[in-house]
């Protein structure tokens, strides 16, 4: 039974989450053998607020999958080489070959959000991307690779409760 919190926010108990994700990784293992099967290709990004919970939904979905079909992808800040490089560029080299998918924690959306908003890019370079995004994501799908965009967040009590935890304990904490 999901329990009622101070917010509105209905979550599991601890036996539930824990019953219902063995469930979903059992089908995630299914998931993985069609494509591997199939030859697929996937990108499955995850963006969305600081501690909003991409890394423990990311942590939850690789736990049990072989990594030679499901990969994780967290890319540092550019180098000085990148940097000159297309946006795009640095990404590409982490896309799936037949039977893989790649998950992205975060991904070139930087660009329109952090990027754009904390001035690491210019006016030129935002607006070339907002131009640019949708026409390479066509070229992404067309190219057989099967896109999919998650955006995660929290409320603003529960993100403060999460860094307030990571402040206390800086070892990576999975939501339930």
């Amino acid at each position: 039974m999901a329990k009622k919190h101070d917010d509105g926010d209905r979550r599991l108990k601890r036996k539930e989450y824990e019953k219902e994700i063995g469930r979903l990784q059992g089908e995630l293992c299914k998931l993985q053998d069609w494509v591997k099967y199939r030859g697929l290709r996937a990108i499955v990004i995850f963006e969305g607020r600081d501690a909003a919970g991409k890394g423990g939904t990311i942590r939850a979905i690789t736990e049990r999958v072989s990594p030679r079909i499901f990969r994780s992808v967290a890319l540092p800040a550019p180098s000085d080489r990148e940097k000159t490089q297309m946006y795009i560029q640095r990404y590409m080299a982490h896309f799936p070959a037949a039977g893989e998918i790649v998950i992205f924690d975060r991904s070139w959306y930087n660009r329109a959000g952090v990027e754009h908003v904390m001035g690491f890019c210019s006016p030129d370079q935002h607006e070339k991307f907002l131009e640019l995004c949708p026409i390479t994501e066509k070229h992404i799908v067309d190219a057989g690779i099967i896109l999919i965009k998650y955006w995660m967040e929290v409320g603003q009590k529960e993100q403060h409760r999460r860094f307030e935890a990571r402040i206390k304990d800086p070892a990576p904490a999975v939501e339930a």
